[in-house]
């Protein structure tokens, strides 16, 4: 065999192992996410309740992402609003709080991204004058981070189901009309919209489509 077939054998074998031991670490991803935030969230239980029907729907949401990546959307969904608990406060705003105390302790940049701008943060953030804070992670329009997003967007504040229209019109009341989140929405409300059709697009083209109608109609 050639010095050449033998390099591409070796960094064939080098990737297939990569993966592998990727699949086989994946599932610890979403095990120690949701230990973690049972552990922060323990005196907060509509919040934990609420992550917990997050983490739920981004399991079913996961049909929509590379199957390598599945994990990693179902651990974000548990972490996503660590950042609310009192101890971990830093800006105010949840997101960062939550990626940095992620970053903090060794978490990996995937997530720690994912959780920095779920649900359009970013667009809060900029209501906020927390613009600086949040370029300290890097946001990517792509397949998990609609999944995160529609997986937040569909679960009440107690873990309930709620359809996009329902879970935006309680934001608006909870935060209320002169909140960050209020002043934002007017931008960040087309992005919500945005991804929940194009989750619904990825389940319709596996034909799973009749599972998020709610989704499909809010955001026609």
């Amino acid at each position: 065999m050639s010095n050449h077939l033998k390099t591409a054998k070796s960094n064939y074998l080098k990737t297939k192992r990569s993966q592998i031991e990727e699949r086989l670490q994946a599932p610890q991803m979403v095990i120690a996410a949701a230990d973690l935030t049972q552990y922060i969230l323990a005196s907060d239980p509509n919040r934990l309740a609420h992550s917990q029907g997050v983490a739920r729907r981004a399991q079913f949401l996961s049909l929509t992402v590379e199957p390598s990546r599945a994990s990693l959307l179902v651990a974000a969904a548990w972490v996503h609003d660590i950042g609310y608990a009192p101890g971990l406060r830093y800006t105010g705003f949840h997101p960062i709080d939550g990626a940095k105390h992620l970053r903090n302790i060794g978490w990996g940049p995937a997530i720690c991204n994912l959780v920095a701008h779920h649900s359009g943060a970013r667009f809060v953030a900029r209501a906020l004058e927390l613009d600086r804070e949040l370029e300290e992670y890097q946001f990517f329009e792509d397949a998990v981070s609609d999944a995160l997003t529609v997986a937040d967007q569909t679960t009440g504040p107690h873990g309930e189901a709620m359809n996009p229209d329902e879970r935006m019109r309680d934001m608006l009341i909870r935060h209320g009309p002169d909140s960050a989140n209020a002043r934002a929405h007017p931008v960040r409300e087309p992005y919500l919209r945005a991804a929940a059709a194009r989750v619904a697009q990825r389940l319709d083209s596996i034909g799973m489509n009749a599972e998020l109608t709610e989704i499909a109609t809010a955001a026609a």
